[in-house]
């Protein structure tokens, strides 16, 4: 006799939604464990202007063995390769695994005449979808309806970040400790400035990156309103925004979602989409296409970062994990920051040279470089430096480009890691 078929899954009301996205929001436990992801814009040395072919790049890198760091290798779905490493005692180890890794894969793509180049947004090439996945087929069709299609397009394909993902720490603490991590947010937006054109255009922001993030619909890209109950505020946002994408239970194809329809009224049965109610796996797809700057998955993703050229990678790694794991730091950090706490667009467009941000972010370089770890304490000090000149990575690209010729910051970019080893 054959197997009989399985009974469908249940859908779920708003209160069972609720309680599937509160359980998972946040995990208890030590701080200290620190993970990394870094992405970078793939490029071409002898033809910077155009995009590296998806079927290219995905061969050579099924032929990259192991990294010695452990970390895994995907491709956003503008060809941006990512560097995912594990958890690590201590952002000293997660940094000089991910260094390791970066600099094996960095030696591969060399010898097909690639190269990374380390900008939180692609100063020449236009927006462009290489992924033949129907996610982001779906999200770009999504974007289009929603009238942010531009910035969608953007965001998916043209910018790159350096992630850091801590642990949440003892549940007493999770109020203060995401309400820091969300304080930080501007100050750390104008330290890590790296991203000065998009798309061939001289952005005039220092952050083109969080400028394409802020144009983006902020019911579901925007900061989690913080208080005392973060996990209650993270369901009530998830519920709040709408639905992108409903997969087809039958095929698992992602479908577009083409009204503005929120997941409380999707659970409530005013929209049911798809033709049926959400289930748990829809819940969880849900909160994958939430792109708030500072997202709880159990732990926190700290997503707010530009990604920039050695050294300034690792020192933002290492600052944003010190200033929110060790106490003291975390501390002075919340003193200095909060006089510009919520000043996002600010900080992206007018970055250091902003004489209140500039005095903020002194004082939380200078607390985290009292507490970093001795291995990046040189890294963190040159990123101090730099702050108290008014400057970010970005105007360090810019200086090694001696132009802001979008293929001359492109290049500066790709070559500023090379010659800091």
């Amino acid at each position: 006799m054959g197997a009989a078929p399985a009974p469908p899954t249940a859908g779920l009301d708003v209160d069972a939604v609720t309680h599937r996205i509160t359980r998972t929001a946040l995990r208890p436990g030590p701080v200290g464990s620190v993970g990394l992801e870094l992405e970078a814009l793939l490029v071409e040395r002898a033809h910077p202007g155009r995009r590296v072919p998806w079927d290219r790049v995905t061969d050579l890198l099924a032929g990259v063995g192991p990294l010695p760091g452990g970390s895994r290798i995907t491709l956003e779905p503008g060809g941006q390769v990512e560097l995912s490493g594990p958890p690590a005692d201590g952002v000293a180890t997660a940094v000089a695994a991910l260094r390791a890794d970066r600099a094996l894969l960095a030696d591969a793509l060399a010898a097909d005449g690639l190269a990374l180049a380390l900008l939180g947004s692609d100063p020449l090439r236009p927006p462009q979808r290489l992924s033949p996945a129907h996610r982001y087929a779906a999200m770009e069709e999504h974007f289009t309806v929603a009238g942010c299609r531009d910035a969608g397009l953007s965001m998916m394909t043209g910018t790159a970040s350096v992630q850091v993902n801590l642990e949440a720490g003892p549940a007493d603490g999770w109020a203060a400790r995401v309400a820091l991590a969300h304080r930080l947010g501007p100050v750390l937006v104008a330290v890590s400035a790296c991203s000065p054109a998009a798309a061939g255009r001289p952005g005039g922001w220092r952050s083109c990156r969080q400028q394409i993030w802020g144009d983006l619909d902020q019911a579901r890209c925007g900061p989690v309103l913080t208080g005392d109950d973060p996990v209650g505020e993270w369901a009530a946002y998830a519920l709040a925004a709408p639905v992108m994408l409903v997969r087809d239970p039958t095929t698992g194809r992602s479908e577009p979602v083409r009204t503005r329809t929120s997941l409380r009224d999707w659970a409530a049965g005013i929209t049911p989409l798809g033709g049926r109610a959400p289930t748990a796996d829809d819940v969880d797809y849900h909160l994958t296409t939430l792109f708030p700057p500072v997202r709880p998955r159990g732990y926190l993703e700290i997503r707010y970062l530009d990604v920039a050229p050695e050294p300034w990678w690792p020192a933002l790694a290492a600052v944003t994990a010190t200033l929110l794991d060790d106490p003291v730091a975390a501390d002075r950090a919340a003193a200095a920051s909060a006089p510009v706490a919520g000043r996002w667009s600010d900080a992206a467009c007018l970055g250091l040279a902003d004489a209140a941000l500039r005095t903020a972010a002194v004082g939380c370089l200078s607390a985290a470089l009292d507490a970093v770890p001795d291995g990046l304490r040189d890294d963190v000090a040159g990123l101090l430096a730099l702050a108290e000149q008014g400057r970010s990575p970005g105007d360090a690209v810019l200086a090694a480009a001696g132009t802001a010729d979008p293929l001359a910051v492109l290049c500066a970019a790709i070559d500023l890691p090379e010659a800091s080893r």
